[in-house]
């Protein structure tokens, strides 16, 4: 009598467990082809499953957030370093002039690294109470369960993103002043090509002074350019590209208010839902 590998193992869990109680082996048909056990149907479900816990609404405002951080703060970093440049070599071609400008300047670089970081960090952080806050509304992982230290964290991300939201609108509105300042100028060289388009009247009494934005002080020399000087400043690599980078960072700010905005409506949402289902008269009181 030939031993087979399945009784030997069958002997073994016997001598391991001593079970006394006769255990009983059923015949398990073969699948045929490549069908899985869980089939088709059960695999489908499971996917729908899946794609419901999926927040799609912090999703969306996470993906629209890092693009609106990362062209903010790229865009205005160079946009930034162009305007120091423009402004030593044609408004203010005395160090002492500008450097609390530059100062301001560098000082608002550093900022951009430390926002873009922040915004990474919270991004996801955000995204991961999605999952977790849809999950438990849905329901997909059994009975409703929630404790009242997560509805309390999802409380705080609400009143978080309310404030950033409001801070994000202020720099929405900073980040239109240089785009402001930088049309005007390009606006008045429109002008001036006009002008020596039509032969009309010379362009040379037509001036920027950019001492009256309060970027430089008043003393700075020369301060303002005229005519000819001011059309080769808009002519200039560095003038077009600082110019349409603040746009695009102007762009951006928007871009990532509206994301703040989903993320109000979502978390505010969740946390309703999830402060709502914690309640034991939940479905008496609807």
């Amino acid at each position: 009598m030939v031993i087979t590998r399945p009784e030997m193992e069958i002997g073994r869990y016997h001598w391991m467990y001593r079970s006394s109680r006769p255990h009983q082996y059923h015949h398990v048909p073969a699948l045929r082809g490549n069908i899985s056990p869980l089939g088709i149907q059960g695999c489908f479900e499971c996917c729908i499953k899946c794609l419901g816990g999926v927040p799609y609404a912090s999703l969306v405002a996470t993906i629209l957030c890092f693009s609106g951080v990362a062209l903010f703060c790229g865009c205005g970093h160079v946009a930034l370093t162009g305007t120091v440049s423009i402004l030593e070599q044609h408004f203010s071609t005395n160090s002492s002039d500008h450097a609390l400008l530059s100062e301001v300047i560098q000082l608002m670089q550093y900022v951009i690294y430390g926002i873009a970081s922040f915004f990474f960090l919270y991004g996801i952080i955000l995204l991961a109470e999605g999952f977790y806050t849809t999950s438990a509304v849905k329901e997909l992982h059994g009975e409703f369960k929630t404790t009242a230290c997560g509805r309390c964290i999802s409380g705080m991300f609400v009143f978080l993103t309310y404030v950033l939201g409001v801070s994000w609108l202020g720099v929405f509105g900073f980040s239109a002043v240089p785009v402001f300042m930088f049309y005007n100028i390009w606006s008045t060289c429109e002008v001036i090509k006009s002008l020596q388009t039509n032969m009309t009247v010379s362009g040379d009494q037509i001036c920027v002074d950019v001492r009256q934005y309060g970027i430089i002080p008043w003393n700075a020399v020369p301060g303002r350019a005229c005519g000819p000087i001011l059309e080769n400043i808009c002519n200039t690599n560095e003038f077009y590209m600082s110019y349409h980078l603040f746009i695009v960072a102007c762009a951006g700010a928007g871009a990532t208010v509206i994301a703040l905005l989903i993320y109000m409506m979502a978390t505010t949402y969740n946390y309703a839902v999830l402060k709502f289902k914690s309640r034991e008269d939940c479905c008496t009181k609807f």
